[in-house]
């Protein structure tokens, strides 16, 4: 699919891969809006781009409808979907204050997978309606996943188990959108040099990176946003989940 003058909305556009990926979009010719809950950040960089930021809160239905309903409203129907909103957390699931607080778990899980999901059903239900291209396709949608996902390590279980969850969405997904000419993809993503990783000491970094077999550095969220244009670009490639990692296998802890 050629995004030149279409839409595509970032999900976690503000920062990191989604600013990544939103200028790449943007660079290539797509009208772009940026969700995120960091008006201040979202609105400058939609600025830059000649798009508009809507503010969000992914895991919630009611502000997710309004925010894709005020974008539709304002640019039209997306083509693309990149979902990028996410947070971490490090916590055992028994550690030495007893049990992880279930409120904790459930705050991952609701702003990476559910949050995901919301997005899904909403833009690709808006795609469904569109007239498909030439080539029958009507939208793209792609969600962020982790090497967490598949070498979960100690402490990542909320992480983990929500990148899981986006890995296993995206086939079911897939197959159902297909009757729409909607494709659906993840990436999982290894380390890469987001804002979280560069507030770490210098020599904590380096130290992430050497687990990396090649290149051995943290991964750049430009990368990021490469695989996502070569993802859109390619009409055949659909169903699948991506790792982006430099062949790191991630250790127990």
């Amino acid at each position: 699919m050629d995004v030149s003058g279409r839409k595509a909305f970032v999900t976690g556009g503000a920062s990191g891969l989604g600013a990544a990926t939103a200028r790449a979009l943007a660079s290539s010719g797509a009208i772009v809006g940026i969700f995120d809950r960091d008006a201040d950040k979202g609105r400058a960089i939609a600025d830059d781009l000649g798009g508009q930021f809507f503010a969000v809160d992914v895991s919630d239905a009611a502000s997710a409808e309004a925010a894709v309903n005020a974008a539709i409203g304002a640019l039209g129907t997306p083509s693309v979907l990149v979902n990028c909103a996410g947070i971490g957390t490090a916590a055992r699931i028994v550690g030495r204050d007893g049990p992880m607080p279930l409120d904790a778990f459930s705050r991952v899980i609701n702003v990476n997978l559910v949050g995901s999901f919301n997005m899904m059903r909403l833009c690709a239900h808006a795609m469904s309606l569109a007239e498909p291209d030439e080539n029958g396709q009507r939208g793209v949608v792609i969600s962020t996943a982790s090497v967490a996902a598949y070498e979960g390590q100690i402490g990542q279980a909320a992480y983990a188990a929500s990148k899981g969850g986006i890995v296993s969405l995206t086939l079911p997904a897939a197959r159902e959108f297909a009757r729409f000419g909607i494709r659906v993809l993840a990436i999982a993503p290894g380390l890469f040099l987001t804002p979280l990783l560069e507030g770490l000491p210098p020599e904590t970094q380096d130290g992430l990176a050497a687990a990396i077999p090649n290149p051995p550095r943290l991964g750049k969220p430009s990368e990021f946003a490469d695989l996502v244009m070569a993802m859109v670009g390619n009409d055949y490639l659909n169903g699948e989940v991506v790792r982006l990692d430099g062949a790191l296998r991630m250790q127990a802890k």
